[in-house]
């Protein structure tokens, strides 16, 4: 497939829908829409979203039923990054800022899914068991010697437990059985897992001005990362094996439904931003 094109297209779709959803600039309090609206519309990558439109096309569902939760991935994504920004925490002046989220409820529920379980699957990914607590693990562990456990623990629930959520959206918005939810979830664990862990590398190999963010800071921070645990080269193998167990888990899908997701995981391992 010609990923740059589907890539492009599907992030034209997500802006659509996030200008449709998010108030507008002159919505009062005008402030807060304004500085909602520079955040989201900041020049991200759109890839939760696009993963979730992936697996909604998998399970051979409707996209336009998937777009809400596409578009709440997103916000909560970005609402995110502002956590990370924050002085406590990475204290960081180049990157995106923070919406709200309020979109879960307005999507179609499926046969097998309905609005409440939508809801719990967003609210516990983002919650403080997940999300938050990957924030606050990440927070604790810095300055200190990590295990290999630890480390996981943080990027299972501070990267990938949102990544694998908005795989479950889409495939739940598809009214997947049991069996492709279950092929998705472990698909949506293993890539969040190489996703940081690629992300962890990039940090220490590439510049600012690639990544559109500040290189170096998680060394700078004492960060727990992979390549402080346990080497570029090893990091660099975890990355590969993480993506490998990935596309294994879509074996259960027939023909070219899984394509896209596919597509995007070796994107994801390749990238250099």
């Amino acid at each position: 497939m010609n990923l740059k094109k589907y890539l492009r297209t599907r992030q034209k779709e997500i802006d659509r829908a996030l200008d449709r959803y998010l108030p507008k600039a002159s919505t009062k309090p005008a402030t807060l829409h304004k500085a909602m609206r520079y955040s989201l519309f900041a020049g991200g990558k759109r890839l939760r979203p696009i993963l979730c439109l992936a697996a909604t096309q998998a399970c051979r569902g409707n996209i336009d039923n998937a777009l809400p939760l596409a578009c709440a991935v997103e916000c909560i994504h970005t609402y995110s990054l502002v956590h990370d920004d924050l002085p406590s925490m990475d204290n960081d002046d180049f990157r995106r800022g923070r919406p709200t989220c309020q979109i879960v409820s307005t999507a179609k529920p499926a046969p097998r899914y309905d609005i409440s379980v939508l809801l719990r699957e967003v609210a516990v990914a983002a919650g403080s068991r997940r999300l938050i607590a990957g924030q606050v693990a990440d927070l604790e562990a810095e300055g200190k010697r990590v295990k290999r456990d630890q480390l996981r623990f943080i990027h299972e629930n501070k990267t990938a437990a949102m990544l694998k959520s908005s795989v479950r959206l889409g495939a739940m918005s598809a009214n997947a059985d049991t069996r492709k939810l279950s092929a998705i979830t472990q698909f949506g664990e293993r890539l969040g897992l190489a996703f940081q862990v690629i992300d962890d590398i990039l940090d220490v190999t590439q510049t600012s001005e690639i990544l559109g963010k500040s290189a170096g800071k998680d060394v700078a921070a004492k960060k727990a990362t992979y390549p402080a645990v346990i080497g570029l080269e090893k990091s660099r193998a975890e990355a590969r094996r993480l993506t490998r167990q990935a596309h294994d888990a879509l074996s259960v899908f027939r023909g070219s439904d899984a394509e896209a997701l596919h597509a995007l995981a070796n994107y994801l391992l390749e990238r250099e931003y």
